[in-house]
């Protein structure tokens, strides 16, 4: 395999779920390099990101809950598709907990704020998402909730008296969205398959085990010690076990796993199993 390749990181990245002389033996049947440098992973991570294109739309809030404006920046052009979340960045706004006070903000991404919608500076926060009648005025209106009391406020609305359809959806598909807000916007199998496809995620575990192609899923968790170190934990506790199980320290399952990765298109779980399954 080319060095860096992406079914390398993949690999790599469940390799560090076993012990490392099981990983050691793995490296050695199967021809791949040794652990990433942590400095050659940073570098990697500063130029163009060939894989964020398949970048869940929770996943890039993880990211930006590190509160790290470098990463903020980096992250810019990877949320083109979201308003709200360009004009928190763009304003400082923390998403990790515990920080109250506003993140720097470099004035390249101050400047490239979006428009303030004409409808927030006419009725306010709550009445523009009322008076939205169309999905473009409800994205537009959702843009202008940033702060955990601008979510609040929203929700309280909603339940004081349901917004329109257009503005409960804008607001749902916002990563950013808390999950008690969101419930309250619905529930049903057609809401929560809609979600799926705007790439709302319950939390790392479930991206590392309900999302496909594993390779790139695998590709994006490689990084995830980087990209959101908070929370590759709970991948790896999600994992570990399924690793364990099916290929454990089979160096002819991990070359299976290897041989499969680039053209498997479904879920890590399957992947794993079926690689243990034909060695």
């Amino acid at each position: 395999m080319r060095e860096n390749s992406r079914v390398e990181q993949a690999v790599g990245f469940l390799l560090h779920l076993v012990d490392a002389e099981t990983a050691e033996r793995v490296r050695a049947r199967t021809g791949l390099p040794g652990p990433e440098d942590p400095r050659t992973s940073r570098l990697r991570l500063t130029r163009a990101w060939t894989w964020a294109r398949r970048l869940p739309a929770s996943v890039a809030l993880w990211v930006l809950e590190n509160d790290d404006p470098a990463l903020n920046a980096m992250m810019w052009n990877y949320l083109a598709n979201d308003a709200g979340l360009r004009r928190a960045v763009a304003r400082g706004v923390p998403f990790g907990t515990g920080r109250t006070g506003p993140l720097r903000v470099d004035r390249a991404l101050r400047e490239q704020e979006p428009e303030v919608p004409d409808s927030y500076v006419r009725h306010g926060l709550v009445g523009a998402l009322r008076a939205v009648t169309s999905m473009g005025q409800a994205h537009a209106a959702a843009s202008m909730v940033l702060t955990a009391d601008d979510w609040w406020t929203v929700g309280e609305a909603d339940l004081d008296r349901p917004l329109p359809g257009y503005a409960r959806w804008a607001l749902s598909v916002r990563p950013d969205c808390p999950p008690l807000v969101r419930e309250g916007f619905g529930s049903h199998a057609k809401f929560t398959h809609r979600l799926r496809e705007a790439g709302i995620v319950d939390g790392p575990a479930e991206y590392a085990t309900a999302h496909g192609p594993a390779v790139d899923v695998l590709e994006v968790l490689a990084m995830g010690h980087l990209l959101f170190p908070a929370r590759v934990h709970e991948v790896q506790d999600a994992l570990r076990p399924l690793v364990r199980d099916h290929l454990g320290e089979r160096e002819e399952a991990w070359a299976v796993l290897a041989q499969l990765m680039e053209t498997f298109h479904g879920r890590t779980p399957e992947l794993v199993m079926t690689a243990g399954a034909i060695a």
